[in-house]
C-alpha cells in the first residue's frame, strides 16, 4: 500500500470514529438511582444476551448482588449475578435481545444484608444481524450495501476491514447503505451491525466486496480534419478499454474497444464538437468507473469552392480577393489564413474572404488557403492565379491615311488580348478589340484623339498606359450667318467647327480688308461703310494644325446711311417732316416719341405727315432709314412741343357766403394756371401753379361762366371753358325778435332775395322751436314759448335742393316772464368770433362784399370794402 493510501485511510478511519462515538453518546443512554449515601450504578456496555454494569465502592460491604427485572415487571427477577467486595463491574448474562430491563446493584454486609442499593435501565441490544445480501460499486471509492432491516434497530453500523489492517465501522441509517472513501479495484470484508438504545447487536457473518477500477485520465487532440486521438495512463490492472465520442447537436455516438492506452477514432465529421469519455474492464469482466467527459473539436476542412478574383477598394491599390464556401455547421470560430508565395498575407475569422494586397501587374502566385481552429490547422487548398498584364508601352501611331490610322505596340507578357479605346472630342468613344499587337481605327478632320491601350487576360485588364494625343485638323464652318448689328457693324456667327481654337474672320470690299480674330464662333466687324456690299470668310484654326483657308466666303450688304437735315412743319394736331438721304434704295420711318406714345409714318420718298398728336406733350422727330441689309441709325431728332392740355375735371366749392374753393385734376404739359368766374355782378381771378385755388369777394345769389388758362412752361398756352357756377341765396339782415302776446314770438328780416324760403330755427339749452315763410315773406310766428331762457336765433334762406345755408348768423335773446306768459325780449348780440377758423385769401379781384368768418359754433358776417391787394386775415 501506498503512503498516501494509508494516510488517506488513517483520516478516514478517524472521521468515523468520531461519528460513532457522537452517535452512541445520543444511543446509549439510561436512567440511574444514586442513593443518598452516593452509591451508584451505570451502564458499561449491553449486547444482545448480556450486560455489562459498573458500580462505585461501598464501605464495609462484603460483596455485591445484581438482579434483573423486566421492566414491564419489576417484581419478576429473572436473573441474578454476585460478586465480591473488590469488584465494581460485572456482567449478567441469559438475557433476551432488545427488551427494555432493570437493574438492582445490592451492597451486603457479611451477613448478605443490604447495607444500600442503586438502579439503573437499559435495552438490550437487537439480535444478530443476517449477512449483507447484495454489494455494488457504482465507483472506484464507493460500496453499496444491501441488508434486511432488523426489527427495533434505530441504526445500523456497517463494519469495513481491508488489506494492511484497515478497519473501520459507519453508521447508517438504512438499505441501501453507502460506504465511500475507498480504494479502487480493492477487495473488503464487510458485516453489519443492529443499533437501539441499548447498544448494538454482534456483527453479522462477514461478506467480501471489491471496488471496480479507477477512470481513465484522457488527453485528446486531433491530428486530422476528421480524426480524434484519445491517449491516457495504464490502469492496473485493466485488460481493455471503452473510448465513446458523442457528437454534440447530432447526438450520434462511436464507441471503440482497445487494449492499449491510447486510440484515434476517424471518420469523423470536421471542425465538430464531440465529448469523450472512456472506461476501464477489470479481469472479471466489470466495467469500471467512467472517466470525466472531455470536449474536442476536430480540425476544420479544408477549404473548398475557393475563387480568386481582382478587386480595387475605393481609394487602395488592387488585390485578389480570396473567397471560399462557407460552412455553417463548424463548431467555435475558425480563423482562415491566405498566403501567397509573392510574400502576401491575409488573414479572416468566421468569414469567407479576404483580399491579398498589394496586388502588381503580370504576377504569377501560388495561394494557399488554410482553416485553423483550437484544434489545429486544415490543410491547404492550393491554387495557382496569374495577376492582370501590365499596360502597353512605347505607342505609335502611324500617319493617317484617308481618314484611316493605325496604332502598334508591344506584347506584354501574360496578355491574351487587348483592347485600344478611342476617345474623341466630340464626346465620341470607340473600341477595338484585338489579339494583334495593332489596330486600325476612322479618324477624321477637326478632332483631338485620346488613345490608350490595355491588356487583358483571365484575370482582368491592365491598369492604364500612357495615352497617345492626336489631333487632326480643323473643320471648315457650318451654318455661317451674317447680322447686320448697325450701318457699320456686322455681326458673323457659325457653329463651332470642330478642332478649332481660334478663328479668323475677314470683311473685303472694293477698297479695304478687315480682319477679326477670335476663340468664338462669333465675330463683329465694326467700322464697315453704309450701303456697301462685301465678301466674308471665316478660317478656323488650331494651335497644332494651323489654319483651314479652303472655306467657302459669304457675301452680304451693310444696312443703310442715316438720313440728314430734318426738317418740321407743325401745325395744331399735326406735323410735316422732311430729310436728305444718300441711299441706293431704301424706305423710312419718322417717329415722333413722347413719354407715353409713339407715333410713326412710313414713306420711300423724303417727306411725310404725322397726325393726332397729343397735347401737353414733347415728341422727339427721327427718321430712320431701312432695307434688306438692316435699319440705319436714326437720324439726329427734332423736338415739337405742343400745346398744355386742359384738365378733365374743375370744382367749385362755397367755403363762405363771399369764399369759394376751385379745385383742378392735373393737367399734362400745364405749369401753371388761371382761373376766372365771372358775372354781370363782378369777378373773380387767380393765378397758381397750384391745383386749386382759394377765391373771395364772391357776390350770394348769383350765376357765375368758369373759365381756365394753361400755359406751359416755354409758354404754350391753352383756354379751357367749363360748367357754370352758382353761388348759395343771400342771408336776411335786420333780424329782429318781439313779444306776440301770451307764448308767442315773432320773428322779422329783411331779405334781399324774393325767390327762395327761410327758415327760422330758435334755440335754447332746453327747446327747440323752429318755423318758415315762403318766398318773398319777412316774418314768422313762434307760439308756445318758454319764457325765462335764453336763444340762439338763426334765419336762412333755403338752397334749391331744401337745405339750409349754412353762412347765415346766429343771434342771442333773453326772453323774460310776465308770469306765465311772455315778458320783455332782449337782444343780446350775434355769436362771438374768438374762436373763428383762419382763412388765407391771396389776389381777391372784388368790388364790394361780405367777408364772412366760420367757427365750430356759428357763422358770423361782417361787411367790409373789399380792395385789390394780398391778404392774410385771422
Amino acid at each position: 500500500m501506498s503512503g498516501w493510501q494509508r494516510q488517506w485511510r488513517e483520516e478516514a478511519a478517524n472521521r468515523q470514529e468520531m461519528k460513532l462515538l457522537q452517535v452512541l453518546a445520543l444511543v446509549f443512554t439510561c436512567s440511574q438511582t444514586v442513593s443518598s449515601s452516593g452509591f451508584s450504578v451505570t451502564v458499561f456496555s449491553v449486547t444482545s444476551r448480556s450486560a455489562i454494569l459498573r458500580w462505585t465502592r461501598f464501605n464495609n460491604a462484603e460483596s455485591y448482588r445484581i438482579s434483573v427485572a423486566k421492566t414491564s415487571s419489576p417484581s419478576s427477577p429473572v436473573a441474578f449475578a454476585m460478586f465480591g467486595g473488590n469488584t465494581v463491574m460485572g456482567s449478567v448474562n441469559s438475557l433476551s435481545p432488545n427488551v427494555l430491563y432493570t437493574f438492582t446493584v445490592e451492597a451486603l454486609d457479611q451477613n448478605q444484608s443490604p447495607l444500600d442499593s442503586a438502579q439503573t435501565q437499559t435495552s438490550t441490544a437487537p439480535p444478530v444481524m443476517d449477512p449483507v445480501t447484495a454489494t455494488e460499486s457504482q465507483d472506484s471509492r464507493s460500496l453499496t450495501l444491501g441488508f434486511e432491516p432488523q426489527t427495533g434497530a434505530s441504526h445500523y453500523m456497517v463494519r469495513i476491514s481491508g488489506p494492511d489492517g484497515l478497519f473501520r465501522e459507519e453508521l447508517v441509517n438504512s438499505a441501501p447503505a453507502v460506504v465511500q472513501d475507498l480504494s479502487p479495484y480493492t477487495e473488503y470484508s464487510l458485516s453489519i451491525m443492529a443499533v437501539n438504545s441499548g447498544g448494538q447487536s454482534q456483527p453479522s457473518e462477514s461478506i467480501t466486496a471489491r471496488t471496480v477500477l479507477a477512470p481513465p485520465q484522457l488527453s485528446t487532440s486531433s491530428p486530422s480534419s476528421n480524426s480524434i486521438s484519445v491517449s491516457w495512463q495504464r490502469v492496473d490492472p485493466a485488460v481493455r478499454y471503452t473510448v465513446t465520442l458523442v457528437h454534440v447537436g447530432s447526438n450520434s455516438e462511436v464507441k471503440q474497444n482497445t487494449s492499449y492506452t491510447n486510440i484515434t477514432i476517424s471518420g469523423l465529421d470536421a471542425g465538430a464538437l464531440y465529448t469523450i469519455s472512456a472506461v476501464s474492464w477489470d479481469p472479471e469482466g466489470r466495467e469500471g468507473e467512467s472517466s470525466s467527459f472531455i470536449n474536442q473539436t476536430t480540425r476544420p476542412p479544408t477549404p473548398s469552392g475557393v475563387n480568386i478574383s481582382v478587386v480595387q477598394p475605393d481609394g487602395g491599390p488592387a488585390g485578389l480577393l480570396v473567397s471560399w464556401e462557407h460552412l455553417e455547421d463548424l463548431h467555435g470560430s475558425v480563423q482562415y489564413r491566405v498566403s501567397s508565395d509573392q510574400n502576401l498575407t491575409c488573414d479572416s475569422v468566421d468569414s469567407d474572404s479576404c483580399i491579398l494586397s498589394p496586388l502588381d501587374c503580370g504576377q504569377v502566385h501560388n495561394i494557399h488557403v488554410i482553416a485553423s481552429n483550437p484544434s489545429g490547422s486544415s490543410p491547404p487548398s492550393v491554387h495557382e492565379f496569374i495577376s492582370y498584364p501590365c499596360s502597353p508601352d512605347s505607342l505609335v501611331l502611324e500617319d493617317p491615311v484617308e481618314d484611316e490610322c493605325s496604332l502598334m505596340w508591344a506584347p506584354v507578357p501574360h496578355a491574351e488580348s487587348y483592347v485600344v479605346v478611342i476617345k474623341r472630342s466630340d464626346g465620341s468613344e470607340e473600341t477595338c478589340n484585338t489579339t494583334d499587337t495593332n489596330c486600325t481605327f476612322t479618324c477624321g478632320c477637326g478632332l483631338t484623339h485620346l488613345l490608350s491601350a490595355y491588356a487583358q487576360n483571365d484575370a482582368g485588364t491592365s491598369l492604364p498606359g500612357p495615352t497617345l494625343n492626336f489631333t487632326s485638323v480643323p473643320c471648315c464652318p457650318e451654318d455661317v450667318t451674317i447680322v447686320g448689328v448697325s450701318t457699320d457693324t456686322i455681326e458673323v456667327i457659325w457653329t463651332a467647327a470642330r478642332g478649332a481654337d481660334l478663328y479668323e474672320t475677314r470683311a473685303v470690299d472694293s477698297f479695304e480688308v478687315i480682319v477679326c480674330n477670335d476663340t468664338a464662333p462669333v465675330c463683329a466687324l465694326s467700322d464697315l461703310t453704309c450701303d456697301q456690299t462685301y465678301s466674308f470668310k471665316v478660317a478656323p484654326c488650331s494651335d497644332i494644325s494651323g489654319c483651314n483657308r479652303a472655306c467657302p466666303a459669304h457675301t452680304r450688304d451693310t444696312a443703310p446711311c442715316s438720313p440728314t437735315h430734318l426738317q418740321l412743319h407743325h401745325t395744331s394736331s399735326s406735323v410735316s417732316v422732311s430729310w436728305n438721304s444718300t441711299n441706293r434704295m431704301a424706305n423710312f420711318t419718322v417717329i415722333a416719341k413722347s413719354d407715353d406714345s409713339v407715333l410713326t409714318c412710313t414713306t420711300d420718298g423724303d417727306t411725310c405727315d404725322i397726325d393726332d398728336l397729343s397735347c401737353g406733350s414733347n415728341y422727339h422727330v427721327s427718321v430712320t432709314a431701312t432695307s434688306g441689309a438692316g435699319q440705319s441709325l436714326p437720324s439726329f431728332s427734332e423736338l415739337l412741343e405742343t400745346e398744355p392740355c386742359c384738365p378733365q375735371n374743375l370744382t367749385v366749392e362755397q367755403v363762405t357766403q363771399a369764399i369759394t374753393n376751385v379745385t383742378w385734376s392735373p393737367a399734362r404739359g400745364a405749369d401753371s394756371f388761371r382761373v376766372a368766374l365771372t358775372s354781370s355782378r363782378g369777378h373773380a381771378r387767380c393765378h397758381t401753379q397750384d391745383s386749386h385755388c382759394l377765391m373771395g369777394c364772391i357776390t350770394c345769389g348769383t350765376n357765375y361762366t368758369v373759365t381756365m388758362d394753361t400755359y406751359s412752361s416755354s409758354g404754350r398756352h391753352a383756354d379751357c371753358v367749363y360748367k357754370g357756377f352758382s353761388s348759395s341765396p343771400c342771408c336776411p339782415s335786420g333780424v329782429r325778435v318781439y313779444k306776440n302776446g301770451g307764448t308767442s314770438l315773432r320773428v322779422l328780416w329783411r331779405s334781399s332775395s324774393s325767390s327762395s324760403h327761410m327758415q327760422v330755427q330758435m334755440i335754447s339749452t332746453s327747446h327747440n322751436f323752429s318755423c318758415s315763410a315762403s318766398p318773398g315773406g319777412s316774418s314768422c310766428d313762434i307760439t308756445g314759448v318758454q319764457c325765462g331762457e335764453v336763444y340762439t336765433v338763426l334765419v336762412a334762406p333755403l338752397t334749391a335742393g331744401g337745405a339750409v345755408v349754412p353762412f347765415c348768423s346766429h343771434r342771442l335773446f333773453s326772453v323774460t316772464c310776465s308770469g306765465s306768459h311772455v315778458g320783455t325780449v332782449s337782444y343780446r348780440g350775434k355769436r362771438s368770433l374768438s374762436d373763428s377758423r383762419v382763412f388765407q385769401l391771396t389776389w381777391w379781384y372784388c368790388s364790394r362784399g361780405t367777408i364772412t368768418y366760420i367757427n365750430e359754433a356759428a357763422e358770423v358776417s361782417q361787411d367790409i370794402d373789399c380792395v385789390l391787394t394780398d391778404i392774410s386775415e385771422h
